[in-house]
């Protein structure tokens, strides 16, 4: 590979960071429409690197072009989140059960140390530095589920994130809750109950997904949400 393709590469790779960041935080809000030239004013990124961030960034689902060459941010919608905790709650339901049993006294500190950040960042109201123990949290109850899964659900739960910040600018108060739904998963995880983990996971996405909901679209009907939470539920004896 010639140095000029490695650099090209390099500006793909930081024009995309950058406006995926930008987007998942929401600096750059759902609806918002923006030129070529002020999108590549705002991620110091030539033509060509924007262009192909651009295309990996349609291809995620997070910008939208036109024919007029303008971009538009991806609206927050009802029928998004649905899906997005659909495909969550199926993915990581499985990769807790395999990780669950598998979790020896430093995974489980490990968990207790995020979950102690957690709380010092939600204290604090500090959103953008709560993400990262949070994501660590979730990352290391699902980890022995392999590479592929845990970055699939990575991706899945950045996603997510545009969601949850709004929610939680919404709802500052939601914070009690979210901290009791993640100490019933670590303390189910704690007592080796993979079931318990599971059936807490599942209670944890699904008020989120439904509050986040009733929030952007309340006559929104979740009926392939409900539907996928029972079929996960009873397809696992001991979860109910």
């Amino acid at each position: 590979m010639t140095d000029r393709s490695n650099r090209d590469g390099n500006g793909v790779a930081i024009a995309h960071e950058r406006l995926r960041l930008s987007i998942l935080t929401g600096q750059l809000r759902g609806g918002e429409v923006l030129s070529q030239a002020r999108l590549s004013e705002i991620v110091d990124a030539g033509r060509t690197p924007l262009r192909e961030a651009l295309r990996m960034l349609q291809h995620e689902g997070l910008v939208v072009s036109d024919p007029k060459r303008r971009i538009r941010i991806a609206e927050l919608s009802a029928i998004d989140v649905e899906e997005l905790y659909i495909a969550r709650i199926a993915l990581e339901t499985t990769a807790i059960q395999v990780t669950v049993p598998q979790l020896g006294s430093e995974e489980i500190a490990q968990l207790e140390g995020w979950m102690t950040q957690m709380d010092h960042f939600a204290d604090d109201r500090d959103l953008d530095r709560l993400e990262i123990p949070h994501r660590k949290f979730h990352s290391g109850l699902i980890d022995a589920g392999g590479q592929r899964v845990v970055q699939l659900a990575n991706q899945l739960s950045d996603h997510a994130e545009r969601y949850r910040r709004v929610h939680g600018t919404l709802h500052p108060a939601t914070w009690d809750q979210r901290r009791s739904e993640h100490r019933a998963i670590l303390d189910a995880a704690k007592a080796n109950d993979a079931d318990a983990a599971t059936l807490a996971l599942v209670n944890h996405y699904s008020r989120t997904a439904f509050e986040v909901i009733g929030d952007l679209d309340p006559d929104h009907d979740a009926t392939r949400l409900r539907s996928a939470i029972d079929a996960e539920l009873g397809s696992r004896p001991g979860v109910a």
